[in-house]
């Protein structure tokens, strides 16, 4: 089918890397390290972006299937362009990191808050929430869950998400869930070990741009390219 491996992998992982350094998402594994044991949030959050990756690699791979290749081409292009022009107006309309991590850390704190009043109750109330707490929290601890749950709730959707769909449509599938498994890796590890003094040094109207940029070549590669290469 033409598809590169190598291709889908760079590809995959520059996109990544751009797109999730500053992210919501990439706060609030900050945040959650800060509270909580850091080998914890690592899974989770990472378990989250690799299932993610997976699911959308997929979902890319199977399209050409339910489209033509011509359609399916011609909507990764368009979508290039689209999130290429959007992560530029991010870059000229942001309003910076700290607002950005104050609004995530305000939706984490809420969350905590709730979370210790309904723990209230004394040490048989605790006991008679351990019993009734679900199958699989006796088994994987709820701080590994909860960093999962953010995390993947957080990513569906997102701009990530829906640009590796396309790239697995138009690339290698095997290549981009490489690239966006290693990707996400970077970005959660870096995050973990100092998310918040790594987000103060880095500009978020930089990294807009720069991911801004790096969308609108891969559409002109894609328009450029006929289908049966792409």
């Amino acid at each position: 089918m033409g598809f590169s491996l190598m291709e889908g992998f760079t590809k995959s992982l520059a996109m990544t890397v751009l797109s999730e350094i500053g992210d919501k998402t990439f706060f609030a594994a900050a945040i959650l390290a800060m509270r909580h044991p850091r080998r914890l949030v690592l899974a989770g959050c990472l378990g989250a972006l690799i299932v993610m990756t997976i699911l959308s690699a997929l979902l890319g791979w199977a399209a050409p299937n339910l489209l033509s290749r011509k359609w399916t081409h011609n909507i990764t292009t368009i979508l290039f362009f689209a999130f290429g022009l959007w992560s530029l107006w991010e870059g000229f309309t942001e309003e910076g990191d700290a607002e950005e991590f104050a609004e995530v850390e305000a939706k984490l704190d809420a969350d905590l808050k709730a979370d210790k009043n309904g723990a209230k109750g004394g040490p048989k109330a605790d006991d008679l929430k351990k019993q009734q707490r679900p199958f699989l929290t006796q088994f994987f601890s709820p701080i590994l869950l909860k960093a999962f749950s953010i995390t993947f709730f957080g990513e569906w959707g997102d701009k990530s998400q829906i640009a590796t769909i396309g790239l697995a449509s138009d690339e290698d599938p095997f290549g981009v869930i490489l690239g966006g498994i290693l990707g996400q890796t970077l970005c959660t590890v870096a995050a973990i070990l100092g998310g918040k003094s790594l987000a103060s040094q880095i500009s978020e109207k930089m990294v807009a741009f720069s991911s801004g940029i790096l969308f609108l070549v891969f559409g002109v590669q894609s328009l450029l390219s006929a289908v049966g290469e792409s």
